[in-house]
């Protein structure tokens, strides 16, 4: 038998990340996989002692019966909340993964990016808030119109042209995870489903 996938979801517990990994746990769990949860601090600010030891490479991969350790929480800074332990009980139960978490210290973009080669990752799935409607409208509207119109002059593509926009429109963080990862990225929006079967997650 095949061994598992690692499926890393880049969290921070909010609605966003915690509607990503309820995406990644109905359509990419399979019984045999690991889920990973990646917390990326931008600031090393812990306790001294030897958690130190663990602010260039990030922390050893925590167990799910570690998460809702205070002793954990303090040691690494992770808070894990009821609604995201929910969400992995069922995951584990229900889908039959592993499930840890990780943290690390730096650049989000840059760490996560480097944890699909180190851990490594067969999938890596991050949150995308977006934009709303209005705000949407009056950045289309405006800016990319701009945008476009410098980008025209400069003889690009509609293909490319459409490449900006949507980099502009996805985040930073999502952009540079999606260009410069060496596996499989999936950007989940905050209003998207997390299936489209019926699931408990």
């Amino acid at each position: 038998m095949a061994a598992g996938r690692n499926i890393g979801v880049a969290v921070d517990f909010s609605p966003c990340s915690k509607n990503a990994l309820r995406w990644a746990a109905a359509n990419l769990a399979s019984p045999g996989d690991r889920l990973i949860l990646i917390q990326v601090k931008a600031s090393y600010q812990y306790e001294q002692g030897v958690a130190h030891l663990w602010e260039r490479d990030g922390s050893p991969l925590i167990p799910m019966l570690e998460l809702s350790d205070p002793r954990v929480s303090k040691i690494y800074g992770l808070a894990v909340d009821r609604e995201t332990l929910e969400i992995l009980t069922r995951a584990a139960g229900q889908r039959g993964v592993q499930v840890f978490a990780k943290v690390l210290w730096g650049d989000p973009a840059r760490k996560l990016t480097e944890a699909v080669h180190k851990l490594p990752l067969h999938w890596l799935v991050v949150g995308n808030r977006g934009l709303g409607t209005v705000k949407r409208y009056l950045f289309s509207s405006f800016m990319l119109i701009d945008l476009a119109d410098r980008l025209i002059d400069d003889h690009c593509t509609d293909l490319e042209l459409m490449v900006v926009g949507v980099r502009v429109l996805m985040g930073s963080v999502s952009t540079y995870v999606v260009n410069h990862a060496a596996c499989p990225v999936t950007v989940v929006r905050e209003n998207m489903l997390p299936s489209a079967q019926p699931a408990s997650y």
